[in-house]
């Protein structure tokens, strides 16, 4: 976790990075492009880039507001743990898991120096008042280095090292011993224990008056004014570890938990509770996405995951624009559309269909435990919701819940999901084809239409099979995912490709460069 200016970015175990407003407890984007878990982050002194390292082994440098990568260093050959920016923003130092600490030019790119550890490199950080003095933490010892590799001091005992803001001292953790020592001359100006567990990690306040703490899901803050430290607060509400904190004033606290929320606490508030006060909660662990529609024509693709949560991206960079929650939880069977700056949904109950949107809240309701639905689908611009079951497809007023018409279509077990057009429908099977209907003739019965490819677009096909994409003149496979495949949903127009997975990713491709060469 790393805060600056109100800003929260939060690393996570499913390879992104949340971005969190501190005074709102809301997400406000969401940057993709490791591919392994993010295990440290640090803002730079502009707050609009962030450097990040992760479990596949490399660092990365990061537009916040446009929510893309400016930079990937390459170079480690194990998890990075650790990162950590210059006073002077030219330099990034990285540790590893590999027991090396790398040190990068920031504006080219490269590695031009590196420093061999005894073993794993949990911590490194630059002094922030000496460009080329470096702090890092391994096997259990403190050690200092000038930018060119070379041993300033001796080691000492210690472990997860982090300085004052004017670095006029550094806090060490040793077993159950904190130690807050002067930067230049090394002399210990605090010390003092807790008892029956180690402290974590530790940070100081920006005015250097406290010192907070980790033991598990516990943080403990002191106040070291004087010789004689002591106990302000005990903060409990995680449920699990706290393996980073970091203070967003000199009274107030924020923590990030392996349990998935981040909180904000208030430090000297009087309360009965243990906990100070838990100004907010905000969850980094989204559930599994279930269902996205793409429109393309406002910019957006839409999101819906199994605790009801809905979320509007900007199509061209990615980022959360907003979030919604829906009664829609723990339903499994849903549609999605933003209507005239309206949130309208559609979802299967447990006897039958719901319609909601975020003004009127539920518009109707239709109770038939018989419908065993599959798959449904709005189609806004004729203000109706296809139902399909298992036998039949059903046609809804959008408005009413009204019934419209109905079309059998006998037991067909390999139907799974629904493509609609206007008052047009295909239906999936497992055969990669659809079987599809027009319920747009007045005053007549559905007509069946031909047999549809599946995901095809003018002359380039999406196979769902095999992950690419061909183009149906030649057959040459002209794109490929090697890696994420097995979607749960797929929207597929010819230039935009938008596949989401249980394991919480939406993948979001624009063809459009390669398509029209």
């Amino acid at each position: 976790m790393s805060y600056h200016n109100d800003t929260i970015a939060v690393g996570t175990y499913h390879w992104d990075i949340i971005i969190l407003d501190a005074i709102a407890g809301s997400q406000t984007a969401v940057l993709s492009g490791h591919m392994e878990r993010v295990l440290s982050l640090m803002f730079l002194s502009n707050g609009t880039s962030l450097v990040s390292g992760s479990g596949d082994c490399t660092v990365k440098l990061w537009d916040v507001q446009i929510g893309g990568v400016v930079k990937t260093f390459s170079g480690h050959t194990n998890w990075v743990y650790s990162v950590s920016i210059s006073a002077d923003c030219t330099r990034i130092a990285s540790g590893s898991y590999d027991g090396i600490i790398c040190l990068w030019d920031i504006q080219t790119g490269d590695c031009y120096h590196t420093i061999q550890q005894p073993s794993i490199v949990f911590h490194v950080y630059f002094s922030p008042t000496h460009p080329q003095h470096i702090f890092s933490d391994s096997n259990g010892k403190i050690w200092q280095w000038d930018i060119n590799g070379h041993q300033i001091k001796p080691p000492f005992d210690g472990y997860d090292i982090t300085s004052s803001s004017d670095g006029t001292q550094f806090v060490s953790c040793y077993k159950q011993v904190v130690t807050v020592q002067n930067s230049d001359s090394g002399v210990n100006v605090t010390k003092f224990h807790i008892t029956n567990s180690y402290i974590g990690n530790c940070c100081f306040s920006p005015d250097s008056r406290l010192i907070a703490g980790t033991k598990g899901n516990t943080v403990f803050v002191w106040n070291i004014t004087n010789s004689d430290p002591c106990l302000v607060g005990t903060f409990t509400g995680h449920i699990q570890p706290i393996p980073s904190l970091a203070f967003s004033s000199p009274s107030s606290l924020i923590t990030a938990s392996l349990d998935g929320s981040v909180k904000v606490w208030q430090i000297g508030t009087p309360s009965a509770d243990p906990v100070v006060a838990d100004l907010g909660s905000t969850s980094i662990i989204s559930a599994p996405i279930q269902s996205i529609a793409l429109q393309v024509e406002d910019g957006i693709i839409i999101t819906s995951d199994s605790d009801g949560i809905v979320k509007t991206w900007d199509i061209s960079t990615g980022l959360c624009k907003a979030s919604y929650q829906t009664p829609a939880k723990g339903t499994c069977c849903r549609d999605v559309q933003l209507i005239d700056s309206r949130l309208v949904c559609v979802w299967e109950t447990d006897v039958g269909i719901q319609m909601w949107d975020t003004e009127k809240g539920k518009l109707w309701e239709v109770n038939d435990e018989l419908l065993e639905t599959t798959d449904l689908k709005i189609s806004w611009s004729e203000s109706k919701v296809f139902c399909l079951n298992p036998s039949s497809i059903k046609l809804y007023s959008m408005q009413t819940g009204e019934l419209v018409d109905s079309r059998w279509m006998g037991v067909t077990p390999d139907h799974k999901s629904l493509i609609v057009d206007g008052l047009r429908v295909w239906v999936y099977s497992l055969d990669l084809f659809y079987d599809g209907w027009d319920f747009g003739i007045h005053g007549q019965p559905s007509i069946q239409l031909p047999p549809h490819r599946l995901h095809s677009s003018g002359a380039m096909l999406w196979d769902i099979r095999q992950s690419r994409i061909k183009d149906q003149t030649t057959g040459k496979v002209v794109f490929q995912l090697s890696r994420f495949t097995n979607p749960v949903d797929v929207q597929w127009d010819g230039q935009y490709l938008v596949l989401c997975y249980t394991h919480k990713d939406v993948l979001i491709l624009d063809f459009s460069h390669l398509f029209l060469q």
